[in-house]
């Protein structure tokens, strides 16, 4: 598993010590947002939901209008609805970051993430997300369409 915040990883050259880059090309690790960007886009208990009801997260917006129209079965389990809904949410801000113009993922004080707009506005997506798991509205699409506005 590569995992980029822990920098390139080196092998062996021969048996002179010397050390090269596991990836070609790359000797420094992602900016700090890559990074963040990455972690905040695995969404494993979202995924594996919307892979149950045959739905492919493939950070676009169309993914959004499918994930509104799974039938919301983890509203049964108190347990998973919260984690869900966190998930739904990060998913949400990550499709924001990777298609509007200037959006970028910024961690407050309080180490809730949020995504910052070009206008400076911040909107914080896991309430959101967690809205949106528990009632189904507003609809992350809608979300999607509101932010995209902005």
């Amino acid at each position: 598993m590569h995992l980029p915040f822990l920098g390139p990883r080196h092998k062996r050259n021969g048996g002179g010590g010397a050390t090269a880059p596991a990836r070609p090309g790359v000797g420094e690790p992602p900016a700090d947002s890559e990074v963040i960007a990455a972690l905040l886009s695995e969404c494993e208990l979202l995924r594996s939901q919307a892979a149950l009801a045959g739905v492919r997260l493939d950070g676009t917006p169309a993914s959004l209008e499918a994930l509104d129209q799974v039938v919301p079965r983890w509203r049964e389990d108190a347990e998973m609805l919260p984690r869900l809904g966190h998930d739904a949410g990060l998913y949400l801000g990550t499709v924001v970051v990777r298609t509007v113009p200037g959006a970028v993922w910024g961690i407050r004080r309080d180490g809730e993430p949020v995504v910052r707009l070009a206008s400076g506005r911040a909107v914080e997506v896991v309430p959101a997300g967690q809205e949106w798991a528990a009632s189904g509205v507003p609809e992350l699409s809608q979300l999607y369409a509101e932010i995209a506005e902005a």
